[in-house]
């Protein structure tokens, strides 16, 4: 299935709008990571425990965009666009949002 940023695909025309999808990912952020994740962050390297859980959270929502476009009978999702959420009380937990435009092209 071909998922883009962009209105349209080159070379592809949309014959069919199915209607908009989602996909979404909440995930729980670990104690243990949160406190390596500052110390690193302290001294300026890279975060790499956050950046498994956002790599994490993204993949599975794009699996949930394709499977509800598969269900309309999409082959290819156009317009998506990407959002991230920290939520929670103490900021614990992160959110993925995908969302686009299910279509049918030829």
């Amino acid at each position: 299935m071909i998922v883009t940023t962009t209105p349209n695909i080159e070379g592809k025309a949309i014959r069919d709008y199915l209607g908009v999808v989602t996909g979404e990912a909440v995930l729980g952020a670990n104690m243990f990571k949160d406190l390596f994740a500052g110390i690193r962050d302290i001294v300026g390297g890279r975060s790499g425990a956050y950046e498994k859980e956002l790599r994490r959270a993204r993949e599975l929502a794009f699996e949930e965009l394709q499977e509800a476009a598969e269900k309309l009978g999409a082959n290819a999702v156009v317009a998506v666009d990407i959002d991230y959420e920290v939520l929670g009380e103490k900021n614990g937990m992160l959110m993925v949002s995908v969302s686009g435009t299910a279509v049918r092209v030829g």
